[in-house]
């Protein structure tokens, strides 16, 4: 036989024997009266709600008869008892204001929250009679009971969501207005001035929550003989002492903050200013996002008459700030706020500002607002779902899209709802506590299984959210180019050039064609497109160039959208597509190698597919490549240059992608041009032997010299090399010399021929006596010339030199007959040292062009590149000999084994090694975003604004990247001063 206690806890409470004891102590009318119970069981938490009544009861046992008396009553306070702790322990404290709001003619809110201060409601400027701590517990005891009341039709369903936000905000208002009134008993001089209290935020869009910071703007005006400092003074002590009025902890607790932060300047600006003192500093130096904020804006307390001349004043300003200078970047930034403001731990459970939360559809709707809202003035509402709404009816936002929305913020907010009333406390976070979250379910009307209803509920919520909050300012851009076949309004092309130059496209007109030839037609291509395109324009918005990505978007797919697997990766494998946005829309050197080669878009797919291939892997293709065509030297090397642009293509997209730093880059770009000569040289070599009708009488070596000899090449580099040969036995000098002659000229011709890829100089204008020396020489002649005539200067281009082609045994040999040249067992005299200072003091003054900027000229300016090279080329003359660790070719490899030798400070080395990372990246920046090559970094705004993006600075960052480069290159060149010259 089942107990009592087994019975309640079947019908719903937690712990049936507290239940049926807590019953018991109601006393047998309680115990007997089914309808209280059943309104006990259908409480949210029924545990909860019995705890409450009991001791409502037992403060005042007349509240049984009260109840039974008036069910509506007792079913709205049971509801709220079985979700608030908070209201239940203030219905113990009060249980007079049970009975408050039973009369037919109510008091409003304002007047009630007045007379309980003790002022006369009925006053144009009224000033509480009670003394300030009584006035302030009476304040918020009255403020609870109301809260009380509304939370009871609340979660009853009595009033809507919006219906209450309204009525919280109202009730916020009235809370202002009372705070006032003791604010004006506090301030003597308080009559002397008009002071208006703007809500704004939530309150001033009439969607409060139950628990909210209150924010506020104050405008102050004289009254007429009053001088304005003194009223301003006055002004801000009224403000100071209203905001204590609310967020002071008695013990009736407190309202809730009162935040002044959204005011001209913030917190630095003052707290209360003149309607002339705030128009004058919108008009000239306020940001988007405080028209944004203003958008909100509305008289809540205090002189309403002035609060609405300051609100019709700012709204003519906020409807034109879609016009501004900076708007995108603005835009683009407060984006970056809303994703950065929540820790990454809570985000999966910030049902505000996590992804697919609350914010998200706020953001979006006030963006589509400002922008399309200086047009249209039926979008000018204050509240979210209104504004949807309008936004459906005027054909900016879908119907299907609105709905959704509107479907999600409605239950996202009625969440926060129940969040935020267990303890009246300002939270945003979905609990993790199982009882909480059945507390929640069952709050919103879950029975069957509250816990698991919910969370299934409110991730498909957020997962739509996030998905039309990406698809809402694109959708509707589609069917404004396309005239898709839709029962929608449509935006009009005039809307939708508006929505893509807020996004960022400096030629929506031109963005509007490409959407159209795209996604115009009935083919299954423009289908798929019509799919994709909603999210890449909002991937290709986020990019440095948005119109370049969406142009050569159009260009690849014109090229490749016939081929049935490039639309099917991009619609299947989201990473794909995301990542080929923000390479086309970053890079127009990566947009030109894949117009020639759309097929590299498969290699986008993962991490993995971009790495760097190892050397000997590309080897043994090249090699293939050659075998495969013969003597046929042309077609050999058109198939060398081909996988050279694919592997230019990887490496680039890694780059840019974050994957590899850009010493790696130098090694991979680098290793890439060796295996390219390489491949060059075998060709040329079969096509001279052919021509020659004999054995090659010859070997041949390319000796890489610069930065290839350095593995620092960039995307822009040319490959410096010198050519070595040697005989082989019985074979006559002259006729040797001859055919290596032909070989390195013919694989110069073969590298620089006209073709789709990007050409490879070869240039050997570091050889013996420069240009006017010969081509090609045997290691015998190498010998000879610089045991007679070898310069200081050569010798420092020698530190370079490595093999990197051809023969390797003749390449080894040519190494150790220059290591003596360029280690020098005691270093070199002081005399040469002076010599290379004096030389490169010349460069400085004659090789940087004519009009360059020094502190940003990457390779010659101060603090560059070629700063950097030197310092480490000069130590390694002085000390290689007697140090091996400095016999390398690489820059940064000398400057750490400077460091391990006790040859340069520490501090010293990262200060030029930050310095030549530094201007190595902006080199390559510079050639990835304008697809051609410069040192110097560009005086046009949005070139460089473009290079700031593309090395990681937000869209308001070029300034900040000059100032980074011109610190890290300044102190760059104190070391060098200190190191180079003076050491």
């Amino acid at each position: 036989m089942q107990t009592t206690a087994g019975r309640l806890a079947r019908l719903g409470f937690a712990d049936g024997a507290r239940a049926e004891r807590l019953l018991d102590e109601l006393g047998p009318e309680a115990v007997g009266d089914l309808d209280l119970l059943a309104d006990l069981i259908a409480a949210a938490d029924p545990d909860l709600a019995l705890t409450a009544l009991n001791r409502l009861v037992e403060r005042d046992p007349s509240m049984l008869g009260s109840f039974r008396a008036d069910p509506a009553l007792r079913h709205r306070m049971i509801a709220v008892f079985g979700l608030s702790a908070a209201l239940g322990d203030h219905a113990v404290r009060h249980p007079e204001q049970l009975r408050h709001h039973e009369h037919e003619d109510p008091l409003s809110a304002r007047d009630e929250l007045l007379f309980a201060v003790g002022a006369d409601a009925y006053l144009p400027e009224p000033v509480a009679g009670l003394p300030a701590t009584a006035a302030m517990d009476a304040l918020r005891a009255a403020y609870r009971g109301r809260l009380l009341d509304l939370a009871g039709r609340d979660v009853t369903g009595e009033i809507t969501l919006a219906g209450t936000a309204a009525e919280l905000a109202d009730l916020a208002g009235a809370a202002l207005e009372a705070g006032l009134a003791i604010a004006r008993a506090e301030v003597p001089e308080a009559l002397d001035v008009r002071l208006a209290v703007i809500g704004m935020g939530k309150c001033g869009a009439r969607e409060l929550n139950y628990i909210s910071d209150v924010d506020v703007i104050f405008v102050a005006e004289p009254k007429e003989g009053v001088e304005e400092t003194r009223a301003l003074q006055v002004a801000t002590r009224l403000a100071q002492s209203m905001m204590r009025a609310c967020s002071t902890t008695t013990p009736e607790g407190t309202l809730w903050e009162v935040d002044a932060n959204l005011r001209p300047e913030g917190k630095l600006g003052p707290l209360v200013r003149t309607l002339d003192s705030h128009l004058a500093y919108y008009r000239r130096w306020a940001k988007t996002w405080e028209f944004q904020a203003l958008l909100k804006a509305r008289p809540v307390a205090g002189d309403l008459e002035l609060g609405g001349v300051y609100v019709e004043a700012v709204n003519a300003m906020v409807w034109q700030a879609a016009t501004r200078d900076n708007f995108v970047e603005d835009v683009q930034a407060m984006r970056r706020r809303v994703e950065a403001h929540v820790r990454v731990s809570e985000a999966e459970r910030q049902i505000k500002l996590g992804p697919g939360g609350l914010r998200d559809i706020e953001f979006a709707v006030q963006l589509l607002q400002l922008v399309h809202g200086r047009s249209d003035p039926l979008l000018r509402r204050r509240a979210t779902l209104s504004a949807l709404a309008a936004l459906s009816r005027g054909g900016y936002v879908g119907r299907e899209d609105a709905k959704a929305l509107a479907e999600a913020y409605t239950f996202l907010r009625q969440v926060e709802h129940l969040i935020q009333l267990h303890r009246l406390r300002r939270t945003h976070m979905v609990p993790s506590d199982v009882a909480d979250l059945r507390r929640i379910g069952r709050g919103l009307g879950m029975a069957t299984d509250p816990v698991g209803q919910f969370t299934t509920t409110w991730k498909r919520h957020a997962l739509e959210v996030r998905r039309l909050h990406e698809k809402l300012f694109y959708r509707p851009l589609l069917q404004a180019a396309a005239r898709l076949p839709s029962e929608e309004t449509r935006l009009s092309t005039t809307a939708a050039q508006a929505r893509l130059e807020a996004l960022g496209y400096a030629d929506p007109a031109g963005a509007l064609r490409h959407i159209s030839a795209l996604t115009s037609g009935v083919s299954r291509r423009a289908a798929i497109q019509r799919t994709l395109l909603p999210v890449m324009l909002g991937w290709f918005a986020n990019a440095p160039d948005p119109d370049a990505g969406l142009l050569g978007f159009r260009q690849i797919s014109d090229k490749l959208g016939t081929t049935p697997w490039y639309l099917r990766l991009l619609r299947d494998e989201t990473a794909v597509a995301e990542q080929l946005a923000l390479l086309l829309g970053t890079s127009r050197y990566i947009t030109g190698l894949l117009l020639h080669a759309p097929d590299a878009v498969a290699m986008l797919g993962s991490a993995t597919d971009l790495a760097v291939r190892p050397v000997e892997a590309l080897h043994a293709e090249i090699a293939a490549t050659v075998a495969r065509h013969g003597s046929d030297a042309e077609t050999a090397v058109a198939s060398i240059r081909a996988l050279r642009r694919r592997e230019l293509f990887r490496t680039a997209g890694a780059d840019l992608a974050g994957y590899i730093d850009i010493e790696t880059v130098g090694q991979a770009l680098s290793a890439l041009n060796d295996v390219t000569i390489q491949g060059a040289l075998d060709a040329a070599i079969n096509k001279v032997a052919v021509e020659r009708r004999g054995e090659f009488p010859t070997r041949i070596a390319v000796i890489a010299m610069g930065r290839l000899g350095g593995f620092e090449c960039s995307y822009s580099s040319d490959a410096d090399v010198m050519f070595v040969h040697s005989p082989i036995p019985g074979a006559e000098e002259k006729d040797a010399t001859d055919a290596a002659h032909a070989v390195a000229e013919e694989l110069r011709r073969l590298l620089s021929l006209p073709a789709p890829d990007p050409p490879l100089g070869v240039d050997a204008g570091l050889r013996p006596e420069g240009r006017q020396g010969p081509l090609v020489r045997t290691l015998s002649s190498y010998r000879a010339y610089y045991d007679r005539w070898s310069s200081h200067w050569e010798a420092q281009a020698l530190l370079r030199a490595r093999f990197c082609a051809g023969d390797p045994a003749l390449g080894a040999e040519f190494v150790d007959l220059i290591d003596p040249l360029r280690y020098p067992a005691d270093g070199i005299s002081a005399e040469a040292v002076l010599q290379i200072r004096k030389l490169k003091a010349r460069m400085e003054a004659e090789r940087l062009p004519r009009g360059a900027d020094p502190t940003l000229h990457t390779k010659l300016g101060r603090g560059g590149l070629s700063d950097v090279e030197w310092v480490a080329q000069l130590l390694q003359l002085r000390h290689a000999g007697r140090v091996p660790a400095l016999r390398t070719t690489t820059t940064l490899n000398t400057l750490r084994a400077a460091v391990a030798a006790g040859l340069l400070d520490p501090g010293d080395e990262t200060t030029l090694i930050d310095a030549w990372r530094f201007a190595s990246r902006v080199r390559d920046a510079i050639m990835l975003v304008r697809g051609r090559a410069a040192d110097s970094i560009p005086g046009l705004v949005k070139e460089r604004a473009l290079i700031s993006r593309t090395l990681g600075y937000p869209p308001d960052g070029s300034e900040d990247f000059i100032d980074d480069y011109r610190r890290a290159t300044r102190r760059a060149r104190l070391v060098v001063e200190r190191v180079f010259y003076e050491d």
